[in-house]
């Protein structure tokens, strides 16, 4: 039986929150894309923009919603159960599932005005990250077939 072939499609995510449950579902989404053989892209906005500076994704933390999360060392606590917990199911940590997105070729970007809003330059992102503008993103995510905001 002859096996059908599937084009490759372009998958875009929209990643604005730098934190552990901000990052992650991106990630995820777009590894799985990668790994069906179709084209994944981040645009990272706004604080998600924290992820892809050096040292970012190291650094994301999980802050519960409601009192909890205003509660002194509350997000230290919840970022080191919501690690366990991946831990316990398997899931990679957010730099190895980071890793992965980057050796994988997933596509990373970084939004042009937000860069200028918080004095970014390229230089402050890890290696491979491109910058577009929100324009570019917007066309770009016109002709996707999955365009998420996770």
């Amino acid at each position: 039986m002859e096996q059908q072939q599937t084009a490759r499609k372009q998958h875009a995510f929209i990643t604005s929150r730098g934190t552990l449950d901000g990052a992650m579902p991106a990630l995820v989404m777009a590894l799985n894309s990668v790994r069906l053989g179709h084209d994944a892209t981040i645009f990272y906005t706004f604080m998600g923009m924290e992820v892809i500076k050096h040292g970012g994704v190291e650094k994301l933390k999980y802050y519960p919603e409601g009192t909890m999360g205003a509660i002194p060392g509350m997000p230290h606590v919840a970022t080191n159960m919501m690690k366990k917990w991946m831990s316990e199911a398997n899931i990679p940590d957010p730099e190895t599932m980071f890793e992965m997105a980057q050796i994988e070729g997933v596509r990373l970007v970084a939004c042009h005005m937000t860069m200028e809003m918080m004095k970014l330059d390229q230089k402050d992102f890890v290696e491979g990250v491109e910058v577009w503008t929100a324009e570019d993103f917007i066309r770009f995510a016109g002709d996707c077939d999955i365009c998420l905001f996770t």
